[in-house]
């Protein structure tokens, strides 16, 4: 049984830094994307940044890619998620999604077979 488990979530003031970590766990044949998604209440679960198994190609959302950075060690089955000068509008439950078997793109919640629990990120003004 695959397990993904997020640590790192904290309450920050803006311009703060978190690192989120999402250990993998039991069998899992790693392929196509790994990636973190946020929700906040109210809104669509949405993709904050991808790592491409095989090339190692990392991909962020527009709305990060200035602040964010992620990362996978492969050899400690870990994806990292870097996050600086953090905003209000970055508040929200963090997951990690993993074995993307189906097509589509990085974004697309429906690709991921594997979740976690989440991690709760909150950024005060």
């Amino acid at each position: 049984q695959v397990q993904l488990v997020e640590s790192g979530g904290g309450s920050v003031q803006a311009g703060g830094s978190l690192n989120l970590s999402c250990v993998t766990s039991g069998y899992y044949y790693p392929r196509g994307f790994t990636a973190w998604f946020r929700q906040a209440p109210g809104k669509e679960r949405e993709g904050v940044g991808a790592y491409y198994f095989g090339i190692g190609d990392t991909y962020l959302a527009d709305s990060v890619k200035d602040r964010f950075a992620i990362s996978r060690d492969n050899a400690k089955n870990t994806l990292y998620l870097q996050m600086t000068n953090l905003k209000p509008e970055d508040t929200a439950m963090y997951y990690c999604a993993a074995g993307s078997y189906g097509d589509g793109p990085w974004t697309a919640p429906r690709i991921y077979s594997y979740w976690g629990q989440g991690t709760q990120v909150t950024v005060s003004s």
